[in-house]
């Protein structure tokens, strides 16, 4: 409704009532107005009317909507289910141009400017997350591993004669295989044990670099947040290390946006040295589904060369995904979700803790980790060889998801590289151990639930006589299960 349609309205119903409503619509609007004029995170969330509102006056700027169209060519937005339709708001034109996913698409001015506006909200609230200096950045409907390759493959355009990447060890099949499927010789390098913790060798990297030439190397892929005991890379000394010896650098952020201390190293390491570009998926930091990922950085562009990397146009889903729920939460929702994780990681950390103590373990010392948590299971690995892994069958089928059980000696070849200790970032850490992470989102009931259902887990297993029927009863199951697999029912 413009003004001269309210005035229209004055003659049908009382001027007052619709003078009301004009002021009530005004105030949908000066929002709206306000985020198109500054591009950042509104502070306060908007209500759902306004997303609405502002989302269907998107869409009708698109040419799938004109009342008018006529469309006689190959991509013309149309859509045969009319709730595929409304799920997507009627923005279905997606985002980019074959040449560049942030170019604008002549016939979707709408989807143009929620991508626009997507990618300026999310810049705000990188700087917001502790990046300040964080130039420019993008949203890609791809996951991390994916927008990973991506960025290698950016590299190779600046680099032709590179061929090795080199990647301080993480067991994470994703990030190892974004190297690979970039067509790159990932250089694994150990980690040290430093206490409890697994830490960057800035030795063996720098080492590595001069036996193999800087000029061979694509970049450094770092990491910032992982599973304990291994934590954060050293950030800054490597990215000092990249500017030393003119060699690019890219890091993994995939869950760090919503730590500080992940941010602060990011920081800082830009500042006194060299980061590239770093990349944090969206599901993990912003709960949204899984499928899109942003890429950052501090060059301008560097950042517009893998944008126009991507090749042809690009879903619309996670942009409008992370938009909805930024303008839901507001600034001041966002932070305080990153509050309460902070605050529920120290909860976490206090019950894991007095847990390990009542079962003779205790809680590994992993300052250096702001997320994730270890318990040691000595006692459950001297008990039985079995012990530890079927402790996680059992946390499994309690409904404790996320919780990861790391038992001895585990090996996995993955792209034709062998790991040995898989899973644990170590050919040889000294003790099989249980993690924990306090994440966005994580609540004090699922603190409680899951100590206690743990609680009761090692209990059953430690129970004289118990660990062998619980086994027993499992590989039995597991052996029903195969057979009524191989003869299911008619």
């Amino acid at each position: 409704m413009n003004n001269e349609n309210f005035t229209l309205s004055e003659k049908i119903v009382s001027p007052s009532y619709v003078r009301q409503g004009l002021q009530a619509r005004r105030g949908h609007e000066q929002r709206i107005r306000a985020l198109l004029e500054q591009g950042k995170c509104p502070e306060e969330g908007w209500s759902e009317s306004t997303i609405e509102l502002f989302l269907n006056e998107l869409a009708v700027l698109d040419s799938n909507n004109f009342l008018g169209n006529c469309g006689v060519g190959e991509r013309e937005g149309r859509v045969a289910s009319s709730l595929v339709a409304r799920r997507h708001y009627r923005l279905i034109h997606g985002i980019g141009r074959s040449g560049d996913i942030a170019a604008v698409q002549p016939k979707a001015a709408g989807s143009s400017l929620l991508n626009k506006i997507t990618n300026s909200v999310v810049l705000d609230v990188l700087k917001c997350a502790g990046v300040r200096s964080v130039s420019s950045c993008f949203v890609v409907p791809m996951a991390t591993g994916m927008s990973l390759t991506l960025c290698f493959l950016t590299l190779r355009h600046r680099r032709p004669a590179a061929r090795y990447i080199l990647w301080p060890r993480i067991d994470q099949k994703s990030c190892f295989k974004s190297m690979i499927t970039a067509g790159f010789e990932p250089v694994v390098i150990e980690n040290v044990i430093e206490g409890d913790e697994l830490r960057t060798d800035l030795e063996a990297v720098e080492k590595k670099i001069e036996e193999l030439g800087a000029e061979n190397i694509l970049c450094i892929h770092s990491t910032t947040s992982c599973f304990a005991p291994r934590v954060p890379d050293r950030l800054e000394e490597l990215a000092v290390m990249c500017a030393k010896y003119n060699i690019p650098h890219i890091v993994n952020n995939a869950y760090g946006v919503q730590s500080s201390k992940c941010m602060h190293l990011i920081q800082q390491g830009a500042r006194v040295g060299r980061i590239d570009a770093f990349v944090q998926s969206l599901d993990k930091n912003f709960m949204v589904p899984v499928g899109g990922a942003i890429i950052a950085g501090f060059d301008d562009e560097f950042i517009k060369e893998i944008s126009k990397m991507y090749p042809g146009r690009a879903s619309a889903s996670p942009s409008l995904d992370v938009l909805i729920t930024l303008l839901t939460l507001g600034a001041s929702g966002y932070k305080k979700l990153l509050s309460e994780r902070k605050e529920l990681y120290t909860h976490l950390a206090q019950e894991l803790k007095a847990l390990a103590e009542r079962h003779g373990e205790r809680l590994l010392h992993t300052p250096h980790n702001p997320i994730s948590l270890a318990m040691s299971l000595d006692g459950l690995q001297s008990s039985c060889d079995k012990a530890v892994t079927q402790l996680g069958s059992m946390l499994f089928t309690r409904q404790v998801s996320g919780a990861r059980v790391i038992p001895l000696g585990m090996k996995q070849t993955v792209s034709g590289h062998t790991f040995h200790g898989f899973m644990s970032h170590s050919d040889a850490y000294p003790c099989p151990y249980l993690n924990a992470a306090s994440a966005i989102g994580i609540t004090k009931n699922d603190v409680e639930l899951s100590i206690k259902r743990l609680d009761k887990c090692l209990k059953a297993l430690k129970k004289e006589g118990n660990i062998e029927k619980i086994i027993l009863r499992s590989d039995a199951m597991l052996n029903s299960s195969s057979l009524m697999a191989t003869f299911p029912s008619q």
